[in-house]
């Protein structure tokens, strides 16, 4: 049974957390390095980048995250975690620490406001039918990927304004996947469609028997 770990310092981890049981998964609340010990993988939910990213730094766990990443824990960042996964973001807060570990260059806010917060269907080629309906709240969007990086999802209706973006033309890159590491730039944890947290603990499976050969 996979052991996920929740990033609990702020945000929308219970959501994330409820998904994960319901699914059959132990899943728990992360405050401390010590309630990283023995996860299989990792969720950074949505919540304030700048403010999680600086509680992160404070509480210890900047570090130990980046190590449970670099030895190939499965990790998932949504909204600000996707944020905080990057290694580099557009327009950051003074003092914003980043995680440094997605090849992918992001954008907070970038689809405006709180009241600028929208919904939108989305084609997920990994998910299958139907779309996934996503819902995103002051979400970031993915400007720019490495060459390691595959394109899950695409937001066809373009609504920032960044002429850097590489998508344009072809939609707004809004889910990525690097290996262990998956980025979603929406809240799949309010939607009641468990799919996207399935594609994570399915990318857990993988990642234990790899582990096991």
């Amino acid at each position: 049974m996979a052991r996920i770990g929740v990033l609990a310092l702020q945000g929308d981890f219970r959501e994330h957390i409820h998904t994960l049981r319901a699914l059959g998964a132990v899943a728990h609340p992360v405050r401390l390095p010590r309630e990283l010990d023995g996860v299989d993988g990792l969720i950074i939910p949505g919540g304030e980048s700048t403010v999680m990213g600086k509680l992160m730094v404070e509480y210890g766990l900047d570090q130990p995250v980046r190590d449970l990443i670099a030895v190939g824990t499965p990790t998932w960042g949504t909204c600000a975690g996707l944020i905080l996964l990057s290694r580099a973001t557009d327009n950051a807060l003074a003092g914003q620490p980043l995680l440094a570990a997605l090849d992918v260059r992001t954008r907070r806010n970038a689809f405006g406001p709180q009241r600028a917060s929208f919904e939108a269907d989305l084609p997920v080629p990994a998910l299958g039918d139907p779309p996934f309906h996503a819902v995103f709240i002051r979400g970031p969007a993915v400007l720019s990927v490495g060459a390691d990086v595959e394109v899950l999802a695409r937001l066809e209706n373009l609504r920032h304004t960044s002429e850097s973006n590489e998508s344009t033309g072809q939609g707004t890159i809004v889910a990525v996947r690097q290996g262990h590491l998956l980025g979603t730039a929406f809240h799949p944890e309010v939607t009641g469609d468990p799919r996207f947290h399935e594609y994570f603990l399915g990318m857990v499976r993988g990642a234990r028997a790899e582990q096991q050969m």
